[in-house]
């Protein structure tokens, strides 16, 4: 009989790794990580007085460089809810490529943070290109990359825990005091060097901290805004106060647009992701270029001069036929064309390009913003200061030019300069040079697919031809003849006018089609064109059901 002792029981096999739970840790790490720099960088804009965030620097650059079709996919899917849905996409998309660096950290923790430091260098140079960047502008990204490596790397660096602790996860048979003796994972467990109790309270730790230290942030960044210096502005009363409304300008016909749009409900698209908060104290309308004498104004200064106040429809040029990109509002401001006589346009001068303080750029042609309309340095809309969203403390506002040749918010700058020395936002993009509003009928009621009960309905909605003027729309139902509406009143021929036609509805399903004709005489097109680059045209339709 042999002597030699054999154990007859075998080395246990190590168990084999568990996927799943690596897995779930290293993408619960990858978020959290993205989370507190999220929140850091949201309380450091705060201390230094930003008022967006890196994630709103890194969305302006998106805007900045996207594609025109891009933009037009977003203003017809989301419409003025763009802004926001493209905030929440990168940030989902940031959050996604988190998870993605979190799970590789788990076997290669060096691949999370060269990761996390290029969203980071992303983050920098997006600060740093921002119009009237400064170095603190780069402290939210650089502070917020550190603090998504401290989080990262403080939940998923090997040898968390001591040998003790790694000693107690082995079965009751297995441990070994001996520090020397390599600890033996139950199968299912952990993996080797980390202990799930102890992840899990860091990790809920650290999402308190994120939770806790963004709405810090946010907070501060809410001291800066500007809407307590807009409530204390006193507006003058206009030297040119604006034609009393006769009394036929609203029809009265249910369903149809005001006639003036209110505040909350005058639409909005520009490219700025965070609304600009310019203080009015300090800022400064600057006119240069081609100009006899370069001058500026301040907001003070303009509240000075002779104010006029007038009725004016604005129109996007993203505005589908029957889309609602438009409205009518009464403005309080300062002529431009004063402004810029004062300063003296030299000969050949023939764009003006109006500024924003976020750098988005307009090119007006200069004879149009002289040529008598009511072109105006908006600093009121609607009897109040502007609002905040619609270019608090002043604006542009051009009768006749759609929006992207005109409409600057948050105007500070006047550059006097020609069309073949300078191409503006939307012009580098592919879109039109001159774009004067073209001729549109909407129909407001009844709406598209409405179910209506047979006898007396009526038809009626608004229609412009900005500093044309609106003679005449005319209504077809289904294959008839056209039919003559009747006209609201109008102070000028810059704003939109009201319409309406009474319908003697009979059963079935019909087609309305309307047209309007301008104070020339011509009548709106029927051919369909899509709005980029100079406007929709073509007849706006509705479908309904008579029963």
């Amino acid at each position: 009989m042999s002597t030699l002792d054999l154990d007859p029981t075998p080395p246990a096999r190590p168990a084999a790794e568990p996927r799943r739970a690596r897995w779930w840790w290293g993408a619960l790490a990858g978020a959290l990580a993205v989370a507190a720099a999220l929140a850091v960088g949201e309380l450091v804009t705060g201390l230094i007085g930003g008022t967006s965030s890196s994630v709103v620097s890194v969305g302006e650059v998106v805007v900045e460089n996207a594609p025109p079709w891009l933009k037009d996919y977003a203003i017809e899917t989301f419409g003025e809810d763009d802004k926001p849905a493209l905030i929440a996409g990168t940030t989902i998309l940031l959050v996604v490529a988190s998870i993605g660096l979190g799970i590789a950290s788990v076997r290669r923790l060096w691949i999370g943070v060269a990761g996390t430091v290029a969203f980071g260098v992303i983050g920098v140079w997006a600060a740093l290109t921002r119009p009237g960047a400064s170095f603190s502008d780069v402290w939210p990204s650089v502070l917020g990359t550190l603090a998504a490596i401290a989080v990262l790397t403080a939940l998923l660096r090997p040898g968390l825990l001591t040998r003790a602790a790694l000693n107690r996860m082995a079965p009751a048979a297995d441990r070994r005091p001996s520090p020397e003796m390599p600890a033996v994972r139950r199968p299912g467990s952990a993996p080797a060097g980390f202990d799930r109790r102890k992840f899990l309270v860091s990790a809920g730790a650290v999402a308190g901290g994120a939770v806790v230290i963004g709405s810090v942030g946010r907070s501060l960044q809410g001291r800066y805004s500007v809407s307590g210096a807009r409530s204390a502005i006193a507006l003058p009363p206009p030297a040119s106060p604006a034609a009393v409304l006769a009394a036929g300008t609203e029809t009265g016909t249910p369903g149809i647009s005001s006639f003036v749009t209110s505040n909350a409900d005058f639409y909005r698209v520009d490219t700025a992701l965070a609304v600009p908060q310019v203080d009015p104290a300090n800022w400064k309308l600057a006119i240069k270029g081609m100009v006899d004498r370069p001058m500026e104004f301040s907001f003070e200064q303009l509240l000075d001069r002779d104010l006029v106040e007038r009725d004016i429809t604005l129109v996007c040029v993203s505005n589908e036929v029957g889309g609602t990109y438009a409205g009518n509002a009464r403005w309080l401001g300062v002529p431009l064309a004063s402004l810029l006589e004062e300063a003296g346009v030299q000969e050949g001068a023939d764009q003006l390009v109006s500024r924003s303080v976020d750098g988005w750029t307009a090119g007006s042609p200069t004879e149009v913003v002289m040529d008598g309309r009511d072109a105006l340095v908006a600093v009121g809309m609607n009897g109040e200061p502007l609002p905040v969203e619609h270019g608090f403390p002043a604006r542009l506002v051009v009768p006749g030019l759609y929006g992207f040749v005109s409409a600057t918010k948050w105007v500070t700058e006047l550059e006097l300069t020609t069309f073949e020395e300078f191409d503006a936002y939307w012009l580098r993009r592919g879109w039109a040079q001159k774009a004067p509003i073209k001729t549109m009928a909407r129909i407001d009621t009844p709406r598209g697919l409405a179910k209506l009960a047979p006898g007396t309905v009526p038809i009626g909605g608004v229609a412009w031809a900005i500093h044309r003027g609106i003679s005449a729309v005319e209504v077809r139902i289904d294959d008839g003849p056209w039919q003559e509406a009747q006209l609201g009143e109008v102070p000028t021929s810059d704003t939109w006018r009201q319409w309406f036609l009474p319908w003697e509805a009979t059963s079935g399903r019909h087609t309305i089609a309307a047209r309007a004709t301008d104070s020339a005489g011509e009548v709106q097109t029927e051919d369909r064109v899509e709005p980029i680059p100079d406007g929709a045209t073509g007849w706006h339709s509705v479908v309904v059901t008579v029963t």
